[in-house]
This record gives structure tokens, C-alpha cells and sequence, in this order.
């Protein structure tokens, strides 16, 4: 028997299934997802429930006729999204969200195309022909600066670059941080900035267990940081953290969380809101719990707040300090508080500043973007054009819809309601104006990037490189060994199979 011809009959016979069900799927509605993290997965899974798929998805009340794919695109090989790249490593239970992700990723109607970017291996306006409804889920990417002087220099980054490295993000593997100092300054009072605190000072064998990007976990082994010092430039109360998040620094074998007391002394308006606010009312217990905590002669995280960077201080081109200015509350006429300089200042001596002052949208080539806000210009999730009407067959869920607010699960109502919005424009027959000659021309969107040369990951290919990260982790008492750079994912993964689309396909 010759191999080689079984494997071209076999091609050929995927490819014949292949466009038989192209010229099936033009009956149907078809959408596009961009991006593969919560917001997009949910999205996919409200779009398949919504049009009463068929392929294991639940049908609901008064659903209009079945779609007849969903594509989901992200720009990295692997999917998840924060989920994979965002969540710190010690926080292994926060990743089990994954597990619906993947049971998403089972239904026969829902194809994956990893390591495709739109905008550019693939164009929107391509998309428009294509799909019937396009939802971008791309999150937001980037973190916002500081626009102070010095922030520049070397030893000043963002936090989303510390993140991305200790996480393994192939964009991020090759960065270098400097943790040859005592003391960095993280600047920001988040829960992204308390992950950042953390992974500085956790005991590195905690986080051999953990699935941390080896790369970071070396340069952690070798870590001279003895002290954290987080910055919030308003009070306690106003600080936006959790509290099992703010909790766990008191837990940390080795690790002293220090506050200064007369920082936690509250104005009347402050007090109103802890006094009103659960949340608030335990953070503010827990933050006068580690008031009253001895130095130790361990590691340090100190939490400062009434504090503003005007500077970041250089020596030979490298970060040697942070100046900041003494903050007040000011009342504002709308009952809210906002933080004034009082003219008073300090320096405090570190080696490295991280930047974690919230994140921000980057715009995609086609697709409008809000500069000043950051966001997708929308109408409860309709996309709105440059004139402001409803971009026909357009959506936006995520943190590319409102903003980086809320944590994972706030994106599962936030796509629900964008869902309703597209069933109520397929029944009414308001889409993007894709019809059968549309992507007749193309030929799909598999065919499309083939002829390109884009190599995409599909399911099978994601499953490979699942499977061959958690074995590696297996055999080292670990989740998994993560694969960290594009040419490595797309070695693991495999070709995709054959290219059926996804409106039969299994």
C-alpha cells in the first residue's frame, strides 16, 4: 500500500467534504467571533443557544432558525485569552473556568482559527462578506501610562508585560526585568497590581508547583527583591482590589504586610462608604489588621496610599526612584472624592517601577475604535460607525465593549445581553449584507488564509498542544509546562484537518 497516495485521497476527500458543506453553510446564518478569551467564549456559546444549534447547546424559547457556524478567531495559537495569560499562576482554581471553555470548543458548529490576527491575515471587510454578524472580543491589551517624566527610562514597565512574562505569553517570553535590586515600586491598587506584589515575594518553590512560565521561574530563583511597595494614589476605601485577594498577603509564609496607621484615619466621606460597602468594610478590617504587624526579617509588601508619581528618578539611564506627592481627598460637587496634590514631596529609592494603572484597548485596522475612551464605540453592544448609526451586523462584548472592569464572570451577562441584541437583528434580517456570492468569491474563510499561507491552529490542533503541555506538567508534579513561543505551538499543534467548516463538521 503507498502511504502517500492514501494521504492524498484522503485530502482530496476532506476537501470535496469541505466544499460540499461551504455550499451547504450560505443557507444559514454564519458569524465571526474575534478573540478567544471569556467575553469571546461566552459570546460563541450565547450565539449557538440563542440561534438553537442543534449540536449539544440548549435551544431557547421563541430562538430564531439555527446559525449555521461560529468561527471564533484569536490572534495567539492557544485560546483563553486572560484566562491563560492574565490569572497568576498561584491561582490555580481560577483557571477551572477553562473547563466550560473547552466544552464550548466540543460543539460541532464552533470552529477555532488560532493564530490568525484580524486586520491583517485576514481583513474585516473580508469578514463582512463572509459572516451574516461579526462580534469583536478582543479585549483590551495594552496598559495605560503614567505621563509622568522618566517613565521612560529602563527598569520602567507596564505590569501587563510583567504579567505576559511570568505567564508565559510568547509576546512577552524574551522580556528582561531587572530583580537584582531590594525594592520595586508597583503603581497602581488593583488586583492586577496585588498579583504582581505577590509573585514578586512568594517563595519561588511554591510557584515550581504552579504552571509559571520557566523562563520566569528561573529569574525568580535569583530574585534580590526584598520589598514591594504599592502605590494608590487615593485612600484605602477607594481602592479597587478585592478582599481575598488583599487577604492572602497575610498568609504568605515569609512575607510582611505593612501599612502605615494614620494612612487608614478616614474622612467622613470615606467612612460613609466603608461603613455602606461590604467589600470596602473588609478590606479597610484587613488593611488595620496588617497595620499592627511586625517588620520580620523576611519580605516586605507595604501598601501606601494618598500617593501620586509626578517622577520617576534616573541614574545612567535606569530607574533609581520614584518622587511622588503627598495626596488629599477633595469632595467633588457630585458627592465623589478625587485626589490633590498638597505640594508636599518624597523619593522612594527602588530598582524597578511597574505601572498597573488599568488597562486600554488597541484599535483593529477596520473596526472603529473610541481613542479617548479605549473602546469599540457601542450602543448596548451594537457597533457604532463613524456616523453614529448601528454598524448593520457588528457587535462588541468585553472589555473592547465597556472598558477592563469587572472580573471573569461579569463577561458571561455582558455577552447574554449582546446575544439578545444580535437574535433580535437575525429575526428582524439585519446583517452585514453577506450572502451566498459573497463567500462564494472568497471560498471561506479556511480556503482564504491557505491561499494567504496563514498557518491557523483549529481544535484538533489546540487539543494536541493542550495534551502536550499537561503531560509535560504531569511528569513535574505541575498543571502544565506551558509552550511559550509561536513557533513551537504551531510545531506542537500539527497542521489543521483537513477544512470542513464548522456548520457540520465535528
Amino acid at each position: 500500500m503507498n502511504p502517500s497516495g492514501v494521504n492524498q485521497r484522503g485530502a482530496a476527500d476532506a476537501e470535496r467534504e469541505a466544499a460540499k458543506l461551504r455550499r451547504g453553510a450560505t443557507a444559514g446564518w454564519r458569524v465571526a467571533v474575534v478573540g478567544a478569551g471569556p467575553a469571546g467564549f461566552y459570546a460563541a456559546g450565547a450565539v449557538l443557544d440563542k440561534g438553537g444549534s442543534g449540536d449539544g447547546g440548549s435551544r431557547e424559547e421563541g430562538a430564531v432558525p439555527a446559525v449555521a457556524a461560529v468561527d471564533v478567531f484569536n490572534r495567539l495559537p492557544a485560546p483563553y485569552g486572560l484566562v491563560r495569560d492574565g490569572v497568576a499562576p498561584d491561582h490555580q482554581h481560577m483557571k477551572t473556568v477553562a473547563r466550560a471553555y473547552a466544552k464550548l470548543l466540543e460543539r460541532r458548529r464552533l470552529r477555532y482559527f488560532g493564530n490568525v490576527t484580524v486586520g491583517a491575515d485576514v481583513r474585516v471587510a473580508e469578514l463582512r462578506r463572509l459572516y451574516d454578524q461579526i462580534v469583536y472580543a478582543f479585549g483590551a491589551q495594552t496598559g495605560r501610562r503614567l505621563g509622568v517624566p522618566g517613565e521612560d527610562l529602563a527598569g520602567s514597565r507596564d505590569a501587563t508585560s510583567f504579567v505576559g512574562w511570568y505567564n508565559g505569553h510568547p509576546e512577552y517570553r524574551n522580556a528582561t526585568f531587572g530583580l537584582d535590586c531590594e525594592r520595586v515600586v508597583v503603581v497602581g491598587n488593583g488586583n492586577v497590581a496585588l498579583d504582581v506584589a505577590r509573585i514578586l515575594v512568594l517563595d519561588p518553590d511554591r510557584l515550581a508547583a504552579t504552571d509559571i512560565a520557566d523562563h520566569a521561574l528561573r529569574v525568580l530563583r535569583r530574585s534580590r527583591v526584598r520589598e514591594v511597595v504599592l502605590l494608590g494614589r487615593r485612600g484605602p476605601v477607594q481602592a479597587s482590589f478585592t478582599n481575598p485577594e488583599l487577604r492572602e498577603f497575610g498568609r504568605l509564609e515569609g512575607v510582611s504586610p505593612q501599612v502605615d496607621p494614620a494612612e487608614l484615619e478616614l474622612d467622613a466621606v470615606s467612612a460613609a462608604a466603608e461603613e455602606a460597602d461590604r467589600m470596602k468594610g473588609r478590606n479597610m478590617a484587613t488593611l488595620r489588621g496588617y497595620a499592627g504587624e511586625p517588620s520580620g526579617d523576611g519580605r516586605a509588601v507595604r501598601f501606601r496610599f494618598f500617593a501620586s508619581p509626578v517622577e520617576i528618578v534616573g541614574r545612567d539611564g535606569r530607574v533609581a526612584g520614584v518622587r511622588v506627592e503627598r495626596n488629599r481627598l477633595a469632595r467633588l460637587d457630585d458627592g465623589g472624592l478625587r485626589a490633590v496634590g498638597t505640594g508636599a514631596f518624597e523619593t522612594i529609592p527602588c530598582g524597578l517601577v511597574l505601572r498597573s494603572v488599568g488597562y486600554r484597548g488597541t484599535p483593529v485596522p477596520g473596526v472603529p475604535f473610541d481613542e479617548a475612551r479605549g473602546i469599540v464605540p457601542n450602543e448596548g453592544g451594537r457597533v457604532l460607525g463613524a456616523d453614529g448609526a448601528p454598524a448593520p451586523g457588528e457587535y462588541v462584548v468585553g472589555w473592547a465593549k465597556r472598558g477592563p472592569t469587572g472580573v471573569i464572570g461579569t463577561n458571561k451577562a455582558d455577552a447574554a445581553a449582546t446575544a439578545a441584541l444580535m437574535a433580535a437583528d437575525r429575526a428582524a434580517g439585519i446583517g452585514t449584507g453577506a450572502d451566498a456570492a459573497g463567500m462564494g468569491a472568497l471560498g471561506g474563510v479556511d480556503v482564504l488564509l491557505r491561499d494567504r499561507g496563514v498557518r491557523w491552529v483549529d481544535k484538533a490542533g489546540w487539543t494536541r498542544l493542550d495534551a502536550h503541555e499537561t503531560v509535560r506538567g504531569q511528569a513535574r508534579g505541575r498543571p502544565r509546562v506551558k509552550v511559550c513561543s509561536v513557533r513551537e505551538m504551531l510545531e506542537v499543534a500539527g497542521p489543521p484537518e483537513g477544512a470542513a467548516p464548522a456548520s457540520e463538521s465535528g
